[in-house]
C-alpha cells in the first residue's frame, strides 16, 4: 500500500529527474523567451521612434512560432532571428513540451522510457528480475522494510505483473539478458541485484552483467541446481539461494513434528523454529533458564495462548500453563527439549490411566 505521502514523494523525485532529462530544452525555452525578447526590446525602432515594451516584445516572439511575425522589423539582427527563432521554438516545442507532458502525464503506460526515468530518480535501491512467485514475494518483503525497488519481467503474462503495476511498483517488460535493459534499471547505483528468473542460466548472465556494471552492488541469485550454489557462492561471491534446499528441511522437520513452523541452516547447523505449549515442565522455568539449559532462544510469547504475542520476553519472565512460546534452537538442542517437555508429562499421562 503506497501512502499519500510516500506517492507525493515519488512524483517530485519524478519531475526532478524529467527537469534534469530535459534540462537543454529548458535552457533553450529560457533563452527563447526569456532572453530574445529583451533583445528585439533592446533593438526594435518603430518608424515613429519609439522603442518597443517588453510585452510586446515577447508577444512577437510568440507568434513567430506560428509564422505570424507581429512587429515589422528593420534591423538585420532582428530580421535574423525572425528566421531562427520559428524552427528552434517549434523544435523546442515538439521535443521538449510535448515530449515532457507525455512522460509526466501517461506514466500508468510503464513504458521503457518512464521506467528509465523513475529508475533514474532512485539510489541505493534493489534490481529484483522475475515477477513470477518468489520475485513477487521478494517485492513485497523489501517494499515492507521501506527500500525502492525496481522489477524487470520478461513476459507480460507473468502471474503478477498486473498486481504490481496495481500497487505502482516500477515495472519494465523486457528480455533482462539485451544490452540496454540492465542500464534502464540504474543498476550503476543500485544497492542489490535479485536474479529471481526460473532460468538459472538467465540468472547467472544477470548476475554477471551487473557485476561488470556495479563491481560493488551485492548479488543475491536463486538456482535451481544445487550443485551449482556452493561453487557461484566461491567463484562470484554472491549469494546463490536453491528453492530445494531452503524447503527440504523445512518440508521434512514439518512432517516429523507439528510443533516445527520453520528450519533454516546456518553453515552445517541445522536451526528450528518451534512452539511449545507450556503443559508441563516448562511451567515455573524461566525463559533465561530455557536458554542456559537446552539453548533454547525465545522469540515471542503468547500469554496463555492468547492475545497479544509480546517479542523477544526478558529473561527473568516466568512462563505460566498454557504459554504459548517460539523458539529458536539448534535441532539436537529443541530434541533435548521436546524429550523433556515428553518425560515430564509421562507421569501426568500414567496418574490418569491409573484412575
Amino acid at each position: 500500500m503506497v501512502t499519500p505521502r510516500r506517492r507525493l514523494a515519488m512524483n517530485l523525485r519524478y519531475l526532478f529527474a524529467l527537469l534534469r532529462r530535459f534540462r537543454t530544452t529548458v535552457l533553450m525555452a529560457v533563452l527563447l523567451f526569456g532572453c530574445m525578447p529583451m533583445v528585439y526590446r533592446w533593438r526594435f525602432v518603430a518608424p515613429d521612434g519609439h522603442g518597443v515594451s517588453l510585452g510586446k516584445a515577447l508577444r512577437h516572439v510568440y507568434f513567430l512560432l506560428y509564422g505570424q511575425p507581429y512587429l515589422d522589423v528593420d534591423d538585420s539582427l532582428l530580421m535574423f532571428l525572425d528566421m531562427v527563432i520559428p524552427p528552434v521554438g517549434i523544435a523546442v516545442l515538439v521535443d521538449g513540451v510535448v515530449r515532457f507532458a507525455y512522460l509526466f502525464f501517461a506514466r500508468h503506460r510503464q513504458d521503457k522510457e518512464w521506467f528509465e526515468v523513475i529508475a533514474e530518480t532512485f539510489k541505493g535501491h534493489v534490481v529484483v528480475c522475475g515477477a513470477g512467485r518468489v520475485g513477487y514475494r521478494v517485492v513485497v518483503q523489501l517494499r515492507s522494510l521501506g527500500m525502492d525497488v525496481v522489477v524487470v519481467e520478461k513476459r507480460e503474462e507473468a502471474a503478477f505483473v498486473s498486481v504490481l503495476r496495481d500497487e505502482q511498483v516500477p515495472l519494465l517488460i523486457d528480455d533482462i539478458r539485451s544490452h540496454q535493459c540492465l542500464p534502464r534499471t540504474n543498476v550503476k547505483t543500485a544497492a542489490a541485484i535479485v536474479c529471481a528468473t526460473d532460468d538459472d542460466l538467465a540468472n547467472l548472465n544477470i548476475a554477471l552483467d551487473a557485476r561488470k556494471m556495479n563491481p560493488d552492488i551485492r548479488v543475491v541469485i536463486r538456482l535451481f541446481d544445487d550443485d551449482l550454489v556452493a561453487k557461484v557462492r566461491d567463484t562470484f561471491k554472491a549469494e546463490a539461494l536453491s528453492s530445494s534446499s531452503l524447503a527440504a528441511p523445512a518440508m521434512a522437520l514439518a512432517a516429523l513434528d507439528p510443533r516445527i513452523v520453520h528450519s533454516f541452516r546456518i553453515g552445517t547447523h541445522l536451526m528450528v523454529v518451534s512452539v511449545f505449549e507450556a503443559r508441563e515442565g516448562l511451567p515455573g522455568l524461566t525463559i533465561s533458564e530455557v536458554r542456559d539449559r537446552f539453548g533454547g532462544l525465545a522469540l515471542s510469547m503468547r500469554r496463555g495462548g492468547k492475545g497479544a504475542e509480546l517479542l523477544h520476553p526478558s529473561g527473568d519472565t516466568r512462563i505460566e500453563v498454557g504459554d504459548a512460546v517460539t523458539l529458536q534452537a539448534e535441532y539436537p538442542d529443541y530434541q533435548k527439549l521436546r524429550a523433556f517437555t515428553q518425560e515430564a508429562e509421562a507421569p501426568v499421562y500414567a496418574h490418569h490411566r491409573e484412575s
